[in-house]
């Protein structure tokens, strides 16, 4: 059983027929579809996000490395593309290169809107209405899949302005989203009195504090489901450091600890999409793999669970 950082390192070469066997053998099964709750529409349970190393890469000169990334995201299946406004350059060089390569009616996109002050305050509408138009245009579509409120900022003017593009057919599907354990109760009461189609939300096997009343929340609301930072950004690898992947992990196929950690949130029925953040290749191959063959049952997750709680903190 291979590390992450042992798989990666294989397939960084030229090439070992044990790395080459893995990536044949993942990709020969089909990816896992979720289907989105409020439509029926059926989307792969990975995705890509752009923030973090993304990002970074997306702010300097040369972006090759995300133009082979977005090549091998649509080339293994995947469409879902999650990105936002305030993710520097990610918006504007994905949108770009999805054009160049050809695949921008393949992928799925779902950026954010927030114009409100951090911390709170209002949105100014036209402001709010700006940064949609140039979404609009960074991604080159007529039509965006998915816009949701960043950071649950002025819920009542910008969910408002989505709601209208909804009705008129610009936007396709809209939420909110949250990464803050402090706004959940907020999360929650937009939840409940909004007709969203999608929330974001963290969600990892060390962070499950969404498992106690969110999830259940958005499957009773029928309400999807994409997950961030699904590795605690690093934090989850560098808790494992050079550990093996337990080879009890082989009956649900987690090769790697990317792929361990992301089953285990793939299996939880709430969630429709996961969508972890690279910039290399490699990583989205990775990852990908994932979202094929058998996930977790409740018995396994809980193992999982006590396996990475018997670690030290990273």
């Amino acid at each position: 059983m291979l590390t992450r950082r042992e798989w990666l390192t294989l397939t960084a070469g030229a090439g070992t027929a044990l790395a080459l066997d893995t990536i044949r053998l993942q990709a020969q099964q089909p990816l896992i579809m979720r289907a989105i709750p409020s439509s029926g529409e059926k989307i792969p349970v990975v995705g890509l996000g752009s923030s973090a190393t993304f990002s970074q890469v997306a702010r300097s000169e040369d972006v090759t490395a995300l133009r082979e990334v977005l090549k091998a995201f649509t080339d293994q299946g995947g469409t879902v593309f999650d990105t936002a406004p305030s993710y520097g350059a990610s918006e504007e060089v994905a949108g770009r290169l999805g054009g160049e390569l050809g695949i921008t009616d393949k992928i799925f996109w779902a950026t954010k809107v927030n114009v409100a002050g951090r911390g709170g305050g209002g949105a100014d509408p036209a402001a709010a209405r700006a940064q949609i138009d140039a979404s609009f245009t960074k991604l080159k579509k007529a039509k965006i899949d998915l816009i949701q409120v960043h950071n649950l900022g002025d819920v009542p003017t910008q969910l408002g302005i989505l709601k209208e593009m909804k009705k008129s057919g610009r936007i396709r599907y809209i939420g909110v989203t949250s990464t803050n354990k402090s706004q959940y109760a907020e999360l929650q009461t937009v939840m409940r009195n909004e007709p969203l189609d999608f929330i974001g939300v963290d969600y990892a096997i060390d962070n499950r504090d969404v498992e106690e009343s969110i999830l259940p929340l958005a499957q009773e609301r029928k309400i999807g489901v994409l997950v961030y930072v699904p590795f605690g950004r690093t934090r989850l690898f560098k808790r494992v450091g050079d550990r093996p992947v337990p080879d009890w992990a082989k009956q649900v196929g987690a090769a790697t600890w990317g792929q361990f950690f992301l089953k285990y949130v793939i299996a939880h029925p709430a969630v429709t999409c996961v969508t972890p953040a690279t910039s290399q290749a490699k990583n989205v191959i990775d990852n990908l793999g994932a979202g094929r063959g058998s996930l977790p049952d409740a018995g396994t997750r809980k193992k999982m669970v006590e396996f990475i709680e018997a670690l030290p903190n990273a």
